[in-house]
């Protein structure tokens, strides 16, 4: 998965008789199983060779944000079906309020509609950046909350054991937690949960089907659904508008501001009636105009954690070393430290918007939806017959 943010919090050594006490978190009941977490960054995956390998489980990255669709959502989909493995999916969440976060949980719900799946609908909310505790918690309820509503299918929160016991907590933890800590034998004990039902304990495995690294991951019965099937029927979320108040920090700019809530500095300049553009002041409160199908990042960023070299990010996201060095300004790229946040290319479709065509689905009905027109889909897409699309193929969406 996507890893933006972790905080972290001092480690709490019981000292006795000069030994380190050390809790590990339990798993629920019942039986585990092997399995892995996939997205695009995993390219073509051959899944038969995975499921010889021992995998019995695949959560998909389905969904991102208000409007992304993972590229190889449909053909993972699809290939891990056929060969014979549980599946689940899991949406990056972005939202920055309550209304943002209703709307990508409808979003996500109808991105895996006609989908069968085994495994709990899965929030992978690690964008957290200068959010309270109770603002992520509030946002990450209101998204776990509305997925359970709008599928009828049961949630699972995944979440760093860092994050689950500093900042998760509440109500959230009615929700089965999926706990990732790598480099262990059993997870932390310090998160606001009881047990795990799901462990992803390595971001760097290697299994026969896969080029490059994998998440690797325990899921116990409770990451199991107890009626396997397809979400409820759900109609494509429409959008509002709502208004935050941020108050300027000392060495903010309207440019870090308007890319944290993923909006334009125009619209702030607008909303604020800002003069000069290059100009406020710590202290100062501005009013950000937030859609909940607002505009997605362009690029990932990852936290670096304990281990982590630059060469083994850059095999991860399928990048090179001298990329990432180059976009952070690193100027030494065998010198990176943990918490140390970078940025990560995305491939050229990143942060558009994309559609996956579903059986009876026609150019026109498309066009019509999304508020263009066949000839332009047409374009954008290259396609030489606007009366032939298949269903699996992603569509680019006109800007």
């Amino acid at each position: 998965m996507i890893k933006k943010l972790f905080l972290f919090m001092p480690l709490i050594f019981v000292l006795a008789a000069c030994s380190v006490q050390v809790f590990a978190l339990p798993p629920a009941a019942g039986g585990q199983q092997e399995g892995i977490d996939v997205s695009q960054w995993q390219g073509n995956i051959d899944f038969e060779q995975a499921a010889a390998a021992g995998i019995r489980v695949v959560y998909i990255r389905s969904s991102m944000g208000s409007s992304y669709v993972d590229p190889y959502f449909e053909q993972n989909y699809q290939r891990a079906k056929a060969a014979g493995l549980q599946v689940g999916f899991y949406h990056y969440v972005t939202a920055r309020t309550d209304s943002q976060a209703r709307y990508q949980a409808q979003f996500f719900v109808n991105t895996v509609r006609g989908k069968d799946f085994e495994c709990r609908l899965a929030m992978d909310f690690e964008d957290l950046i200068n959010l309270s505790a109770e603002e992520a918690n509030q946002i990450g309820l209101s998204f776990v909350q509305a997925v359970e509503e709008f599928s009828g299918k049961g949630a699972v929160v995944y979440s760093d054991t860092s994050n689950a016991g500093s900042v998760f907590g509440g109500g959230l933890t009615a929700y089965p937690l999926w706990a990732a800590e790598y480099g262990v034998s059993e997870p932390s004990s310090s998160v606001n949960w009881s047990a795990w039902a799901g462990w992803q304990y390595s971001d760097q495995g290697q299994i026969p089907g896969i080029s490059g690294f994998v998440d690797r991951d325990v899921f116990t019965d409770a990451m199991f659904l107890e009626s396997a099937g397809q979400v409820k029927p759900v109609d494509r979320p429409k959008p509002s508008s709502n208004i935050v108040v941020y108050q300027v920090k000392p060495g903010d700019t309207l440019w870090h501001i308007a890319l944290l809530y993923r909006v334009s500095v125009s619209a702030i300049v607008e909303e604020n009636g800002i003069t000069n553009p290059g100009v406020i002041y710590p202290g100062e409160k501005l009013r950000i105009p937030i859609r909940d199908d607002g505009a997605e990042a362009d690029d990932y960023y990852y936290t670096v954690r304990p281990g982590d070299t630059l060469s083994s990010i850059a095999a991860k996201y399928r990048t090179t070393v001298s990329k990432l060095a180059a976009m952070n300004h690193i100027a030494n790229p065998n010198f990176i430290y943990p918490g140390q946040r970078l940025q990560i290319p995305g491939d050229s479709d990143f942060g558009r918007n994309t559609y996956t065509v579903r059986p009876g689905d026609t150019l026109w009905q498309i066009a019509q939806e999304y508020g263009t027109s066949a000839a332009d889909l047409a374009e954008e897409n290259a396609i030489s017959n606007p009366n032939l699309i298949y269903p699996g193929e992603v569509l680019r969406l006109p800007y």
